[in-house]
């Protein structure tokens, strides 16, 4: 499980570094391999392990759904979707297509997200958080109790 946030910057050719805690974890998961996509609600890109992506594949593809919006959604996923792989200094490339639709630049913050990382621009996820701030004593409390979470703050 992933959690926590981290400040990050891009490098020049629009790298970010995986933090150091967690890349001993993703060599063993999916040996670095991960996969990038973008989430259209929230404007942030999530990145999965291999075997975490590879397994919400499964689950789509075992939709029994022939309907033309169904494959849609299924396409644009899918073209927005990229495979990439840590490197030796545990840095991932973030496709340039990707950086783009999220206004990712220079400065970046990944998210611990239970199985996967969403890394979001810092702008947006300073204007994000703060109005999910407002909002989060409530959602807890009403989440929380329909889940049983079993904890309360």
């Amino acid at each position: 499980m992933f959690r926590g946030s981290h400040n990050l910057n891009l490098d020049a050719k629009g790298r970010i570094a995986i933090p150091a805690r967690y890349r001993e974890r993703l060599r063993e998961m999916c040996e670095g391999e991960l996969v990038v996509t973008f989430n259209p609600y929230d404007e942030c890109l999530p990145i999965y392990p291999l075997s975490e992506w590879e397994e919400c594949e499964r689950k789509m593809e075992a939709v029994e759904d022939e309907s033309e919006d169904f494959r849609e959604m299924q396409r644009m996923l899918y073209y927005y979707t990229h495979d990439v792989e840590m490197d030796g200094s545990g840095r991932i490339l973030v496709p340039q297509q990707l950086r783009e639709l999220v206004s990712l630049e220079k400065s970046a913050v990944l998210i611990g997200h239970g199985k996967k990382f969403e890394l979001w621009g810092e702008q947006r996820w300073l204007q994000h958080s703060q109005s999910g701030r407002e909002k989060f004593a409530e959602r807890m409390r009403t989440r929380s109790e329909r889940m049983h979470l079993g904890f309360k703050l």
